[in-house]
């Protein structure tokens, strides 16, 4: 019974959220261990989430197999659900046995094309423990570059990972460009202060993403560091946390797709 209300709820609130002409919607979600552990009914709830976005960028695809598996069996459900849907998958990153993972996107075929399949960001490996992935999509005659990011662990220096990548996205980056991706730190430090100035807003501030284990109080959220930041050559039009929590008593359930919620980024495309 939960799952089917939990379902028709998200449905509601995507279409309210979602659903514009000549605009279109990035997500960019920590899916925790995406992988063969995530069973057909929580993939099922997944597509629900994203199914009236455009295109999904996916942090924490386990490096193995079973990861390659939940991301080819998510674009199969969107694929049933009225759209036409195509994905991707990164290379494993370069990390230790338990850092390692891959990345991946989602996204509808109608208006959205790519000439590639992306790549890892090799040249900065050395620096960053999960080098980012990147790949261009085209809509007509404008190209829009994805970045796709996992900073390591709050505890282990992201900061020296972020200000590594935003300065090579600052050098190498020229157009319209968004880095998503979970920051294990909130964009409000000084360590995006540079990367502001150089043109790039984030999509949300001060608002928290990842899922507590309980609840204090009526609050199940705790920390606010997955975001979007996109090029002054882009419009925003809306952004903000899709929260289909909504009440402590969902919170176990919900904890079981991921410990972190999505987020989003709508844009013109005019």
């Amino acid at each position: 019974m939960f799952q089917k209300i939990l379902l028709l709820f998200i449905l509601l609130i995507s279409v309210q959220i979602f659903s514009q002409q000549d605009e279109i919607t990035i997500v960019s979600w920590n899916i925790q261990d995406f992988g063969k552990t995530k069973s057909n009914d929580e993939l099922e709830q997944i597509a629900e989430v994203v199914r009236d976005v455009d295109i999904v960028a996916i942090q924490e695809v386990v490096s193995g197999y079973g990861g390659a598996q939940a991301v080819a069996k998510l674009s199969d459900l969107l694929n049933r659900k009225g759209a036409k849907w195509d994905y991707v998958i990164s290379d494993p990153t370069n990390g230790t046995k338990y850092a390692s993972e891959r990345y991946a996107f989602v996204w509808k075929t109608k208006h959205i094309k790519i000439k590639n399949r992306g790549r890892l960001l090799k040249e900065l490996d050395a620096l960053i423990d999960r080098e980012p992935f990147f790949l261009n999509f085209y809509m007509a005659d404008k190209k829009l570059t994805l970045i796709n990011f996992h900073s390591r662990p709050h505890d282990k220096n992201p900061e020296a990972e972020i200000k590594a990548l935003t300065q090579h996205i600052t050098t190498h980056f020229t157009g319209s460009v968004i880095l998503a991706g979970d920051f294990n730190v909130e964009e409000a430090l000084p360590i995006f202060d540079t990367f502001k100035t150089k043109g790039y807003a984030p999509a949300v501030t001060h608002q928290k993403t990842t899922l507590k284990k309980t609840c204090d109080g009526f609050d199940y959220r705790n920390h606010a560091i997955d975001n979007i930041f996109y090029s002054n050559t882009i419009a925003k039009t809306k952004s903000g946390v899709i929260d289909f929590v909504r009440e402590c008593e969902n919170l176990e359930r919900v904890r079981k797709l991921s410990d972190h919620l999505p987020v989003y980024l709508r844009v013109e495309i005019n």
